[in-house]
């Protein structure tokens, strides 16, 4: 009986897995048609978005709905795009122990709110606060990117070594499979310094299109609506990272209750996989690090990866 339940639901893994390895598949293909049809919505998405700026400056506030409308979508392409918080995400989530708790899986809703903030607090403390040129505030994002790629890092670093950790414990287990069925490791509880790295790691690196709206909304007056607007970017941002964290719990939770159910090396497996996540984000800081755009004498408009 419990050899054909195994079969069954490694049939079913197969059906959920085989079409998104080919959808994986297309998108490798066409990676540079979606850039650049993502960087072509993003810049007609963000002339909307001035377009109704300048209508609520005018008096015209239905503006303000569309405005608020607009930037949803905003947020929901830049999660659908490429971008640092998407890897982040991904990569912490499918190295968790089974059954995720609540709290790992609302990290990416509240590291995008983290990310709105931080693009608020950039552009009022840098160019209303200290009154910085255009130029200036193109190097204050380009080391605030620099320090992103950094945290990013460490956090890979921290996941790294915490696999090692767990395998090296894993081969001093003395536990021997009993065909229960429990050998998985569960979910612990969520630990805040964990939580607030991956948090700090998404949200760091402001977007450039929340910057760039908040900077035009506070050059014509209507403060308030900007930060309203990029608040709501960073909602549809958070929202869309959310649904990905929660497919990928359940891929990574059905992935390891097939195939290592009953396996007396499901905690070294494990262990792999968190190093392997800790490899792969060490190697993603890295490019982040070196591929930042550089600083613009004449300021930042708009740029892809947020």
């Amino acid at each position: 009986m419990f050899g054909r339940s195994l079969s069954s639901g490694k049939h079913a893994l197969m059906v959920v897995v085989t079409p998104l390895v080919l959808l994986a598949l297309y998108c490798w293909w066409n990676w540079d048609d979606f850039l650049a049809w993502s960087l072509a919505t993003q810049i007609t998405l963000h002339r909307y978005l001035v377009l109704h700026l300048l209508q609520i400056n005018n008096g015209q506030y239905s503006g303000g709905l569309w405005l608020l409308f607009f930037t949803f979508l905003y947020g929901v392409l830049h999660a659908v795009g490429p971008g640092h918080g998407k890897f982040v995400v991904t990569t912490w989530l499918s190295t968790q122990p089974q059954h995720a708790s609540a709290a790992r899986r609302a990290v990416p809703l509240v590291g995008s709110l983290v990310q709105g903030l931080s693009a608020i607090l950039f552009v009022f403390i840098l160019a209303v606060g200290f009154n910085l040129v255009a130029g200036e505030l193109s190097l204050s994002r380009w080391v605030m990117e620099k320090v992103s790629a950094l945290l990013i890092a460490a956090f890979g670093g921290w996941m790294l070594l915490r696999g090692l950790r767990s395998f090296s414990f894993s081969h001093h287990d003395t536990h021997q499979p009993c065909g229960c069925g429990h050998h998985m490791p569960l979910a612990q509880p969520a630990n805040w310094k964990e939580l607030s790295g991956v948090m700090m790691a998404i949200g760091l690196r402001p977007c450039s299109g929340a910057i760039t709206v908040l900077l035009f909304s506070n050059a014509i007056g209507i403060v308030t609506w900007g930060m309203l607007a990029v608040m709501t970017m960073a909602l549809g941002t958070g929202l869309s990272l959310l649904l990905l964290a929660m497919a990928v719990s359940r891929l990574r939770d059905t992935v390891a209750a097939v195939w290592l159910r009953d396996s007396p090396a499901a905690a070294s497996i494990m262990a792999l996989v968190r190093i392997a996540g800790g490899v792969l984000l060490l190697l993603f800081a890295l490019i982040l690090f070196l591929t930042v755009v550089p600083v613009s004498p004449g300021g930042d408009f708009i740029a892809a990866g947020c």
